[in-house]
């Protein structure tokens, strides 16, 4: 436990840490601190998944849709389908940084500011959740029970 101490210094603030003799760096502190440091490592690690999805997405989305272009559906379905799945990649990733900033916020210490900028960045990052979601279904969400009896409309039959 002590090596690995050792070797994640920049975690440490100088409250939290002490060199000894021999280069250990030990750590004090209360629990709480301990909890804000794992919370903290968490929601850096959420951010990085959620901008990785984003990005594997993008790239995804764009394969496909160049297979599609040359090879099986065509340009203009393909480009349907990368729009739908490009903006799948977006949407799974912007609900993986939401939770990121929520557990970032729960790590400091919360205050009027924090949870101002968090309600901020929700209320942002929701709305082009749900944007994405209306331009990758084509319709309202509250219309998908109704679309779903009457099944595929002319024009998703063409996309497909």
């Amino acid at each position: 436990m002590v090596g690995f101490a050792s070797t994640l210094p920049f975690v440490m603030t100088s409250a939290l840490a002490e060199e000894l003799p021999g280069g250990t760096i030990f750590r004090g502190g209360s629990y709480r601190e301990t909890i804000d440091i794992v919370l903290e490592w968490v929601s850096t690690g959420i951010e990085v998944a959620g901008v990785t999805i984003i990005v594997v997405g993008a790239i995804a989305a764009t394969a496909v849709f160049l297979y599609g272009g040359l090879v099986s559906v065509g340009w203009p379905a393909a480009f349907h389908r990368y729009r739908a799945n490009l903006g799948r990649g977006i949407l799974l990733g912007l609900e993986l940084l939401v939770a990121a900033d929520i557990i970032g916020t729960v790590a400091v210490t919360p205050s009027i500011e924090n949870l101002a900028i968090l309600a901020l960045i929700v209320l942002i990052r929701t709305f082009l959740s749900f944007s994405l979601e209306v331009e990758i279904e084509g319709r309202w969400p509250w219309r998908r029970a109704e679309a779903d009896r009457e099944g595929p409309s002319e024009e998703t039959r063409e996309r497909l």
